[in-house]
């Protein structure tokens, strides 16, 4: 089994998902999960788990953490040797998915609020990979202030997913098919 397979079988959505919604766990398809946003679909997730290649003892950034299931399924790419710090704006969500993993039991991995006006957590910059679960205008050069110098962000921007590396001062910028998400905010 491959690491991304591990990862989704070591952290099953149907945890991640509120009560009444857990008997839709198997279905590919987005979950709504409260106050205006879901549980994205899990072939998206695998798909922007691919492009982001954690390794082992990468620290990342998890902008949009939600249910807390992105975060928990990059705690186990990066194991007890990494580090994981996801952000959600909307304050229901938060302890929501703080508290779900918790139960996740990836004591490496932590979810908290977004600071109001500020994209991703800077002060804890700079980070292997950032994973972004909101789609975005345009790409947020804040996010990619927040890259080490050979990181890797996804983030959906107008409706593509961006893959973006960086190397050294230079930033490379692809384009990986189109997808829809809830918007990005961050006041």
């Amino acid at each position: 089994m491959d690491r991304v397979a591990a990862a989704f079988s070591a952290a099953p959505r149907r945890v991640f998902l509120p009560r009444g919604a857990r008997w839709r766990a198997r279905v590919d398809a987005p979950i709504l999960i409260g106050h205006g946003q879901t549980n994205s679909q899990p072939r998206t997730v695998e798909a922007m788990l691919r492009l982001l290649d954690v390794r082992p003892g990468d620290r990342v950034l998890d902008v949009g953490s939600g249910s807390g299931w992105t975060t928990a399924l990059l705690a186990q790419l990066t194991g007890p040797s990494g580090a994981v710090v996801g952000v959600e704006i909307e304050p229901e969500l938060v302890g929501f998915g703080a508290d779900n993993l918790a139960r996740a039991e990836v004591p490496w991995a932590s979810i908290s609020a977004a600071d109001p006006g500020t994209l991703g957590r800077p002060e804890g910059a700079p980070y292997d990979r950032i994973l972004v679960s909101a789609m975005s205008r345009e790409l947020p050069g804040e996010l990619v202030d927040q890259l080490t110098e050979d990181g890797r962000m996804v983030i959906p921007v107008g409706g593509r997913m961006l893959l973006v590396q960086r190397t050294g001062p230079d930033v490379e910028v692809t384009s990986h098919g189109e997808y829809r998400f809830v918007p990005l905010r961050h006041s």
